[in-house]
């Protein structure tokens, strides 16, 4: 197991380990100033899911209420009609053949990648390429989509991906440390509420089980649920 820092066992002894509520929870993942830049906030939900069983995985996205404070490279697999309307949503790159070509070339410079539905059947063969960077537009996370212009202003304002892993834990990050309060409050109930709204029908017992919030270098804070 990797050592520890000492910053980080002075932090986490600050934290405690007891269970807090929400707002108590982001007032002391905001006292951690030890670390000079504005980190990300993470809410971690440890879910009752067995995450072998197909119709039990939890994947998405959601726009949270106050964004996340960082904006995306988002490119746009669309048809030629769309191309100026996808850029001036916010693509950095927007098109089909020649995109595509870009990237079997091996350009992979964004975050996210929409597709339209009429030009996933070219966007496929990126499949070998992108899946494994776990940027394949995919219909269960809103990237493959009809309305693709809206789904690239949305992105590129930091609308959240997520999906479970291994372990039946959902990961996403909700604000920077930076945020007011009552703004990651707001980012973390939505994000929950989402997560809730979800929930497979064949999962059974105590769906969400724990909650944990945490900076980018900073210990985690257990949530009361």
């Amino acid at each position: 197991m990797r050592a520890r820092s000492k910053r980080y066992e002075k932090e986490s002894q600050q934290v405690g380990k007891e269970a807090v509520s929400l707002p108590e929870a982001i007032e002391k993942i905001k006292s951690l100033k030890s670390v000079k830049f504005d980190q990300s906030v993470e809410c971690v939900l440890q879910l009752g899911i067995d995450p072998k069983q197909a119709e039990q995985l939890i994947r998405g996205s959601v726009s949270l209420p106050n964004g996340i404070g960082k904006h995306k490279k988002v490119i746009a697999f669309c048809e030629d009609q769309d191309v100026e309307a996808a850029r001036k949503a916010g693509a950095i790159e927007a098109g089909c053949d020649d995109l595509i070509k870009k990237i079997l070339d091996g350009w992979a410079e964004f975050d996210v990648a929409i597709a339209s539905p009429k030009v996933m059947g070219k966007a496929g063969k990126l499949g070998r390429v992108l899946g494994p960077q776990g940027k394949m537009p995919s219909p269960k996370n809103g990237t493959v989509t009809a309305d693709v212009v809206t789904a690239v202003a949305e992105f590129a304002a930091g609308k959240v991906e997520f999906k479970n892993d291994a372990g039946g834990n959902v990961h996403a990050v909700v604000g920077k440390q930076s945020f007011e309060p009552k703004k990651l409050v707001e980012n973390v109930e939505a994000f929950v509420s989402h997560i809730k709204k979800i929930k497979p029908a064949t999962a059974k017992g105590t769906y969400i089980k724990k909650m944990f919030l945490s900076s980018t270098m900073g210990p985690s804070v257990l949530v009361s649920i």
